[in-house]
């Protein structure tokens, strides 16, 4: 599921929905894989994260804790995005 850029997540009712994967990173202290991605149809560029397992399947993040860390992340990567342009 997570292995290209492209992931299906399932809406509410029921239909899939193309996402488009940013980024996967592990974090070790809590012992979960995270997925950042985004719609490439939603012009707002909203970002989404969902961890999951070692079979692919994906849990939302609603802890504080670890929503805050998942921003620190996106922001590390949004910078080092914005290095890798300005070269």
């Amino acid at each position: 599921m997570l292995d290209s850029n492209k992931i299906l997540i399932q809406e509410e009712d029921g239909t899939e929905k193309e996402m488009e994967i940013l980024f996967t990173f592990d974090d070790d202290s809590r012992s979960k894989s995270y997925v950042v991605f985004t719609d490439p149809a939603d012009e707002e560029g909203q970002v989404f994260a969902c961890s999951y397992n070692d079979f692919g399947e994906m849990e939302p993040v609603e802890d504080e804790d670890e929503l805050e860390m998942i921003e620190e992340v996106l922001g590390a990567f949004i910078d080092e995005m914005e290095d890798y342009e300005e070269e």
